[in-house]
């Protein structure tokens, strides 16, 4: 499985669990820690601790792939699944707007995702 194909593999098990605003990032040659960067927006804890739960999930039964590291600290409304290629950034919304992450990205760097079925 390609980074590519993982990211849009977590991409769709986040959009499965109603994650919202999903964006997909190719950060190959502009980021030193990861190739792709998915970040989407949870409307509460439980829909945090759901996405996390649903994505760790469908990628390792459809994929045998799993994180090498997961941030559960859904409180924070900021966990991050890293997958060392790929790293799912999952946000409350105000948290994800009072960071603006996706500011240290290019627009070009957004790609267009497709579901992966």
């Amino acid at each position: 499985m390609t980074a590519q194909e993982l990211a849009f593999a977590c991409a769709t098990a986040a959009d499965d669990a109603k994650a919202t605003d999903i964006a997909v990032y190719d950060l190959r040659g502009t980021s030193s820690l990861t190739d792709f960067a998915i970040v989407c927006t949870a409307t509460s804890v439980p829909h945090l601790r759901a996405i996390l739960r649903d994505v760790e999930k469908d990628v390792w039964e459809k994929h045998a792939t799993d994180a090498v590291y997961a941030d559960r600290a859904p409180n924070a409304l900021w966990s991050v699944l890293d997958y060392i290629d790929v790293m799912v950034h999952v946000m409350g919304g105000e948290v994800r707007d009072f960071y603006a992450l996706e500011q240290f990205w290019k627009p070009e760097n957004k790609i267009e995702w497709t579901r992966s079925w």
